[in-house]
């Protein structure tokens, strides 16, 4: 695991998912995400995994599957309606797939 990836894909994803969380917000009414939240936020997150990818120069398509494997178990916290903790434990998940992305790369280029 790539200790410094961790930390960086960490902070970049929680500063694009909070960034645009608050451009979402601000941008549209509450009822949008009322009716369309099970797909704007998916979608949102999805948005910032591949900036982050691309930031952090991590092959897109392990990435992006990284952050729906990482996405999945905020949906319970959704359920329970604790959904920012969903959303730091899906960070938290993400860097640590990021890491382990880094790891491999720097093995199979060795």
């Amino acid at each position: 695991m790539d200790v410094p990836t961790l930390w960086r894909a960490a902070l970049v994803q929680l500063a694009a998912v909070a960034v645009l969380s608050v451009i979402l917000a601000l941008a549209l009414p509450h009822d949008f995400f009322v009716a369309w939240g099970w797909i704007a936020g998916p979608a949102a997150w999805m948005l910032c995994a591949a900036f982050t990818a691309r930031l952090l120069r991590l092959p897109m398509v392990p990435t992006l599957i990284g952050a729906v494997l990482a996405g999945l178990p905020s949906l319970l916290a959704v359920l329970l309606n604790a959904h920012w903790a969903g959303a730091a434990l899906a960070v938290g998940l993400f860097a640590l797939w990021c890491a382990r992305l880094r790891h491999e790369d720097a093995a199979a280029a060795a």
